[in-house]
């Protein structure tokens, strides 16, 4: 992560075991740690807090805890550890579904936590270049369809070449300083209010 020392927020309803993990942290040289418990209320007091880690540590979750772990890490877009002490194939699933970018089944140890933390952050942070990768592509792809729609109505009611209807759309773009795509959506609404 950018930041040399992260935020981190261990949410464990056992003291005991919250703090194994803090001293994991801390003797590792992460010092900027907060502990809570769940709760009702837990997704605002996460968003209050607003850490750049989140370490989620619980001993035999039932499947309402575990829904609202999983609800966490789908809302809140950071690296998230999970430490739980039994699981199934369906709640790793669901974990690896929900985000978690590392789930460890009995597995707390307090040597561990800084290699599990460090992969959780590289793990979300690789997949999070993936998704905004991805997202940039389709965006890209929408603009050129959109431009490509354009082209298409600008030759069919205009009577103009291909090459025209793209000069004409990439002159009004940069005499009007706006995006090849914004000008040609305005062309598709143009024509589309015609109809």
């Amino acid at each position: 992560m950018a930041n040399p020392e992260p935020n981190i927020l261990i949410i464990d309803g056992n003291p005991d075991r919250a703090s194994v993990v803090e001293r994991g942290l801390v003797e590792s040289g992460w010092v900027r740690v907060s502990t809570i418990g769940p709760s009702v209320n837990l997704l605002a007091r996460i968003q209050a807090l607003a850490p750049d880690v989140i370490i989620i540590d619980l001993e035999n979750p039932d499947r309402d805890t575990l829904e609202q772990m999983f609800q966490v890490s789908r809302v809140v877009q950071r690296p998230i550890a999970m430490f739980v002490d039994q699981s199934d194939s369906q709640m790793i699933h669901a974990a690896i579904e929900a985000g978690v970018s590392a789930y460890v089944v009995d597995g707390l140890r307090q040597d561990r936590i800084k290699p599990i933390v460090e992969t959780a952050i590289t793990r979300f942070n690789a997949f999070d270049r993936l998704r905004r990768e991805r997202d940039e592509a389709q965006s890209k792809l929408q603009d050129r369809k959109q431009v490509e729609k354009a082209k298409g109505l600008l030759m069919k009611h205009r009577g103009l070449s291909e090459e025209d209807a793209y000069t004409l759309m990439r002159r009004t773009a940069m005499k009007q300083n706006r995006k090849l795509s914004d000008i040609a959506q305005s062309v598709i609404t143009a024509f589309e209010m015609e109809i």
